[in-house]
Order: C-alpha cells, then sequence, then structure tokens
C-alpha cells in the first residue's frame, strides 16, 4: 500500500472544513466539533506510536493490559446518554461488554483464526477495536432505551424487549448493508493492501459474525444484570 504524503494527508480535511463552515455561517456550534477533530488527530496518533511498540514488544502480560484499558474506556463511553449513571452501572456494563465481546473474541482467535501465539498483537487489537467499539454502542442503545422505557412506566420484562431490540437495530441494519450498500473497513484495507477480495470476505464475514454475536450477548448481559438490579431495588 503507499504511504499517503502529509500534503495529501491535510487536503483529505477539506470535506470536514467545509461542513465546519456551513456550520458557522447557520450560526452553530462549531467549538466542539473542531475538539472532536483535534481529538482524533492526537488520539490517532497516540495510538500509532503505542502500537508501533506493542507490536516490538508483544508479550501476553502489554496485551492484557491494553484489553482492560480498552474496556474500560468502552464502557465509560456507553453510559453518556444515560442521566441516572453510577459505579453500579458502570460495573454492569464493564461485566456485560467483558463477557459478551471479551469471550466471542477469544473464542475467534483461538477457535476460527487459530492465531498463534493467541496475544499476537497485529490481530487481537484490530479485532478488540472492531468488537469493543460494537458492544459499547450496542450497549449504550439498550442502557438508554431500557432506562427510557421504565421512567415511561413500562414493565420490566417490556422495557427489556423494546431495549434489546432497539439495540440490535444497528446490528441488523449493517448486516442488510454490507457488501450492497457498504464495503467494510477491514475488507477495504485487505483489498488496498493487495489480498484477493475472495480472501477478504472470508475474514469480513468473521468480523460480522464477531461483533454482531459479541455487541448483541453483551446487550443481553446488560440487560440480565440491570434487570435484577432493577427488581431488588423496587422488592426493597
Amino acid at each position: 500500500m503507499n504511504i499517503i504524503p502529509l500534503s495529501n494527508l491535510a487536503i483529505s480535511f477539506i470535506p470536514v472544513i467545509l461542513v465546519i463552515v456551513i456550520m458557522f455561517h447557520w450560526s452553530l456550534k462549531i467549538t466542539d466539533s473542531i475538539i472532536a477533530m483535534a481529538r482524533m488527530v492526537i488520539q490517532l496518533l497516540a495510538i500509532g506510536y503505542a502500537l508501533n511498540w506493542i507490536f516490538a514488544v508483544e508479550t501476553p502480560l502489554i496485551i492484557l493490559l491494553l484489553l482492560t484499558f480498552m474496556l474500560i474506556v468502552a464502557s465509560s463511553i456507553a453510559l453518556r446518554p444515560i442521566s441516572d449513571k453510577n459505579t453500579s452501572t458502570f460495573f454492569q456494563t464493564f461485566i456485560a461488554i467483558t463477557l459478551g465481546s471479551g469471550l466471542t473474541l477469544a473464542f475467534i482467535i483461538l477457535f476460527v483464526l487459530e492465531t498463534n501465539p493467541w496475544y499476537k498483537a497485529d490481530t487481537i487489537i484490530p479485532l478488540a477495536g472492531m468488537i469493543f467499539a460494537s458492544a459499547m454502542n450496542t450497549v449504550s442503545i439498550t442502557a438508554e432505551r431500557f432506562s427510557t422505557e421504565l421512567s415511561h412506566s413500562a414493565s420490566v420484562i417490556k422495557a427489556r424487549e423494546q431495549a434489546f431490540k432497539a439495540g440490535l437495530i444497528p446490528l441488523f441494519n449493517t448486516l442488510l448493508a454490507v457488501g450492497l450498500v457498504t464495503l467494510p473497513g477491514m475488507m477495504t484495507g485487505q483489498i488496498f493492501s493487495g489480498v484477493s477480495p475472495l480472501v477478504a470476505v472470508r475474514y469480513q464475514i468473521v468480523v460480522m459474525c464477531m461483533i454482531t454475536g459479541g455487541a448483541g450477548i453483551s446487550s443481553a448481559i446488560f440487560l440480565l444484570l440491570a434487570c435484577k438490579q432493577y427488581l431488588a431495588k423496587n422488592d426493597n
């Protein structure tokens, strides 16, 4: 794959700048958008240097510490839409994402890709990023809908059903669109790198199954824990 020159990289910001100009022209707040873009650049540069070091070191302890950090951050971000968040809710989210996406990731690494060693950084870290992010978004939608349904006096069973259904909508929309509307990032990256599209498709199928399963299981675990806490709280 060709290396993108810095001058060409700078040009890629033009569409975003046009959006910010439109926001400014329409008297919308642009500070958050500029900060978000700046954070994106800084975060990606930082992770680029960090991964370069991690790939060189590649020890189980470092990999596990990085995965734990990713899970903590994902759990914190997942709770952003929830107004009534607390330590208990954070641990529910952390447990849900860790069990749901973590075990799914381990299953894919060990039994599908048969990665040896399992802590091979250039395999497990990109896959972990994809499945943790998907689980984070799904649990976030699920938690917000569950809270909203309960605030509207829905029964805990009805709230659970509606929340789980809402969380799954983006996942299945993605499954319906993949290959027709979108070419996922991993598949596109592999094709850019010269991999046969048929080989790239196999890997993408694995990734889509991993993401959908991991996120769905994480959502279900969160709802089981949230329902248990809600019922215990109301019984008391």
